[in-house]
């Protein structure tokens, strides 16, 4: 069986049967049960017609050979055979749909779980320029098509070769002529399905694209809910669903119709099929070549083949579709993932960190966002970058995470480049507190444990206080099991900062990275957070990057790094940057209202903006 379905899949031209056929390994039992009960199935219903032509020729057509007591003793034997095979074939039926199913939705299963593997293990530069919601959509689509098609090209398609297999071999037997019919029957109704079903891949496909975009598009509405209803843009987005809705439903109309159209044709070719069939067999039997028994046979047997033939071209139009959502699979499945080394040395404790002249450029850009940059950090050290809107300081903080590979120039962790080490390892030994906190609903805890699940309530409480979040706590109603909403909805800015240095700290990371940790906050919260993060800072085994637009921050910081449009112009200490002139004076400057003297406490209070 498997030599024939690597035959098929390298012999067949289609990408998606292909695919199919890849899924379908490690099945082999499960499509064996389903086929053989499908046979047996087939097999005991092609009793009931046989059955049916013995009692019609020995006794039907023969009353009067027969008293009453004799007919009904003759015929009751035939009828308890038939009553047998209609419940073995019942029951061959229900076997045959569990294994069908069985398999079916282990196929697709292990297709939605490779699909989100594969979305998870994206380059980063990859899956930004796509939707969350689009690659939902598009796993839910596929495994929801390919479910269905496989169960239908099994139960339908499989069972229909069967039965004309089956009703060939019969016919054979009682006229060659007959036998020939049904043979060209068969592929001549395929044939016509496949004609009749192009258009709706190309409809379909267009039904695929509006989806994806308005399920896209719902998702970022949904996730930014708060702006929606704030700036009073509810009837606006309304608007906008419906009219993508009602894209989408013209083209089910149109697609309806093209399905109204093909049903009719279909049907209309295999009802004169069918009458073209008993036309035949009235002609045998008024020129007496087949009895009347096997005429109502042959006739029984026609529903073998016309009645799946008809269901046929909706496991061909169902093929269609899939075809679409299975090349958008094979497109998606092909990005690009992260690079992996086999074998990466073991990062168990990562003591120092380096650029040496990186530079990075975005795919779209015409300049680099990063240019030859270079710097170094040891383990009990703090380094800062600062600089205007746009200067590079958050592409910097991915690239220090390896969500970005340079363009050129290293990145060295403990000595060892960037493209020789196990990246998922390394970024284990970071916490990273961003501007746009990434909460998830649920529970104090279950937040924290996000990034450290086999940390105990202790060691999220010692978290939370290091954080300085133990007023937050204390007015949580339940404590570490109090719920905080989607994206940390029921939580204040500074709240949420304060969760987010805590899941930072639990992991008790050897590299912090804050990227602009206390941009959003107000002076009162952002100088809270400031302590907080000196004194998550003070750990002389841990590495810490800060990245700050605002200089209350970076005060206590050993070197600090002044960026602009992507280069380092400055480097040195606080105090020596503010008695130099340059970039990092003016800006330090702004923020202190023109007092270069001025104490850290004053400038968070002064730097709300």
């Amino acid at each position: 069986m498997q030599r024939i379905f690597r035959y098929l899949a390298g012999a067949s031209r289609g990408a998606s049967l292909k695919l199919l056929l890849r899924y379908s390994k490690g099945h082999w039992k499960t499509i064996l049960a389903g086929l053989a009960f499908a046979v047996v199935n087939q097999g005991f219903l092609m009793v009931d017609p046989l059955i049916f032509r013995r009692i019609i020729d020995e006794y039907g057509v023969q009353l009067q050979q027969h008293t009453r007591e004799q007919f009904f003793m003759g015929v009751a034997p035939w009828l308890v055979a038939m009553l047998f095979a209609a419940f073995a074939a019942w029951v061959a039926k229900g076997w045959q749909i569990e294994m069908v199913s069985r398999f079916s939705q282990k196929a697709s299963s292990r297709m939605f779980a490779d699909g989100v593997r594969h979305s998870l293990e994206l380059a980063y530069a990859e899956f930004e320029q796509r939707r969350s919601g689009e690659i939902l959509e598009l796993l839910q689509k596929v495994r929801g098509e390919v479910e269905r098609f496989l169960s239908m090209a099994v139960n339908n398609t499989f069972t229909s070769m069967v039965g004309v297999a089956l009703v060939t071999v019969y016919a054979a037997t009682v006229h060659k002529g007959i036998a020939v019919f049904v043979l060209l029957i068969a592929p001549s109704l395929a044939g016509m399905s496949v004609l009749l079903t192009r258009k709706v891949k190309q409809v379909h496909e267009s039904m695929w694209r509006e989806g994806s975009e308005l399920a896209g598009s719902a998702t970022e509405t949904l996730r930014n809910i708060e702006l929606v209803k704030s700036l009073g843009l509810t009837r606006q987005e309304v608007a906008n669903y419906r009219r993508a809705s009602d894209r989408i439903l013209n083209l089910e109309l149109q697609k309806i119709r093209m399905a109204r159209r093909f049903s009719f044709l279909h049907g209309a070719g295999v009802h004169l099929l069918r009458i073209a069939l008993i036309l035949a067999l009235f002609y045998l039997l008024s020129t007496r070549q087949i009895t009347v028994g096997q005429f109502f046979a042959l006739y029984l047997y026609s529903f073998f083949v016309f009645g799946p033939m008809q269901d046929f071209g909706n496991v061909v139009r169902q093929y269609r579709e899939m075809e679409v959502s299975l090349a958008k699979f094979r497109t998606f499945m092909a990005g690009a993932g992260e690079s992996r080394v086999s074998s990466a040395p073991a990062i168990r404790r990562l003591s120092t960190l380096q650029f040496r002249g990186v530079t990075f450029r975005y795919r779209t850009a015409h300049v680099s966002a990063i240019a030859d940059v270079s710097f170094e950090v040891d383990r009990g050290e703090t380094i800062a970058f600062v600089g205007p809107s746009g200067a590079g300081k958050s592409t910097l903080v991915k690239l220090i995470v390896g969500l970005y590979t340079p363009s050129s120039g290293e990145i060295l962790y403990n000595g060892t480049e960037s493209s020789a080490v196990d990246l998922e390892q390394l970024r284990e030994r970071v916490g990273l507190v961003t501007q746009d906190i990434q909460l998830f609903s649920g529970t104090i805890r279950q937040n924290l444990k996000f990034v450290c699940p086999e940390a105990s309530d202790e060691d999220c409480l010692a978290a939370l206080r290091q954080a300085a979040a133990g007023a937050m706590l204390a007015r949580a109603p339940n404590g570490l099991d109090s719920l905080i909403g989607e994206s940390g909805l029921r939580l204040s800015g500074g709240e949420r900062q304060r969760l987010a240095i805590a899941r930072a700290l639990l992991r008790r990371p050897d590299l912090l990275v804050f990227d602009e940790a206390t941009s959003s906050l107000d002076s009162l919260t952002e100088e809270e957070i400031g302590v907080a993060i000196r004194l998550a800072t003070a750990d002389s085994s841990v590495m810490t990057i800060l990245i700050a637009h605002r200089l209350s921050t970076v005060l206590d910081a050993d070197r600090i790094y002044v960026l602009d449009r992507g280069r380092i112009v400055q480097t040195g200490t606080h105090a020596e940057l503010v008695d130099a002139a340059g970039l990092y004076r003016s800006i330090w400057m702004q923020q202190v209202g023109g007092d270069p003297d001025r104490d850290a406490a004053e400038v968070a209070r002064r730097a709300v903006r």
